[in-house]
């Protein structure tokens, strides 16, 4: 046989073997079934307690709301088609989100909560970077409101503080925020998330805001809050938390220092002044005219006491 013949054999055999193979294949691909969705009340027939308890919880709505076109797919929403769990009856053959990625998880909840206010900074959020996923803080079958682990404000604080432990510990000391605690409920009591948005925030540190885009101090505080003539600059452009300890401080007021006096002391010094005395200073060390060496320039705010703002006059007196 010549060499051209026995290439055109070869060549021949090596075809009939794949066409004896990729038939195979494209054969598998044809017997091979797409996920299937098979409905809530297949779930309950395993999952009877938790399928109970999940009628209370908001979530539900993804089985009756057809802007969800989820309809009897709740469970499937999060955990993916069923079909082939409920065949093998296999952990493996659904997804759990509890054993994902906290950014696998996340990717689920935003899938229909992504566009809520509430939750508008999730993705650069703080908890989301720190690998803190949704359903650390949200028990998803849970009976409830939204589904919340915790409501009231003690239950709120106490999963806060089992990672805050640094923060909680401020809130123990002498001047401080009435926060419900495990010993005591004060009027008025308050939660994290009453200055902080767990979701997110455009504010640094998670704060709540008021009235677009300001602190949300503002909400207690209003009274401090302005539009003042003449501004007093820290309180604008560096906020509360220049002077103040926002959880708790040892000083009363919750101020940063132990006396006003050396509060103030961190931003005004001896600068010189054209309308100042003879002395040519307004500063506070001796000799210009507040004389820390007298008790009467010991207290500022015994004359300047618009502090966070003034009406009326630009050195913040009365």
């Amino acid at each position: 046989m010549s060499r051209l013949g026995r290439g055109r054999n070869a060549c021949a055999i090596a075809l009939g073997l794949l066409a004896g193979l990729y038939p195979a294949r494209a054969q598998d691909k044809k017997t091979e079934k797409p996920p299937e969705y098979v409905g809530s009340e297949t779930c309950q027939a395993c999952h009877e307690d938790t399928f109970k308890a999940f009628q209370k919880n908001p979530h539900h709505l993804v089985e009756t709301e057809k802007k969800y076109n989820r309809t009897t797919q709740a469970c499937e929403s999060c955990h993916g088609p069923g079909g082939k769990h409920a065949e093998s009856m296999n952990a493996a053959d659904i997804r759990n989100p509890a054993k994902l990625r906290p950014a696998e998880v996340d990717r689920i909840c935003l899938t229909c909560h992504l566009n809520q206010p509430t939750h508008v900074g999730r993705i650069n959020n703080s908890h989301a970077k720190n690998q803190v996923s949704c359903i650390r803080c949200h028990a998803i079958h849970q009976n409830g409101p939204e589904g919340l682990v915790a409501r009231r404000p003690l239950e709120i604080n106490a999963q806060c503080a089992s990672c805050h432990s640094d923060v909680w510990a401020s809130f123990q000391r002498p001047y401080q925020h009435k926060l419900a605690n495990a010993t005591v409920m004060p009027l008025g009591a308050m939660s994290c998330v009453d200055c902080h948005n767990p979701h997110g925030s455009v504010l640094p540190f998670n704060l709540q805001t008021v009235n677009a885009n300001e602190p949300g101090c503002f909400k207690c505080h209003g009274d401090k809050r302005g539009p003042f003539t003449f501004e007093h600059a820290p309180v604008r452009l560096e906020g509360c938390g220049a002077c103040h300890e926002p959880h708790g401080s040892a000083n009363p007021r919750m101020l940063t220092r132990p006396k006003v006096m050396f509060v103030c002391l961190e931003c005004h010094a001896n600068l010189p002044t054209p309308t100042a005395p003879a002395n040519g200073t307004l500063g506070t060390v001796p000799p210009s005219f507040h004389d820390l060496r007298s008790p009467r320039f010991q207290n500022c705010t015994l004359c300047h006491q618009k502090i966070h703002g003034s009406y009326v006059n630009k050195e913040l007196m009365k």
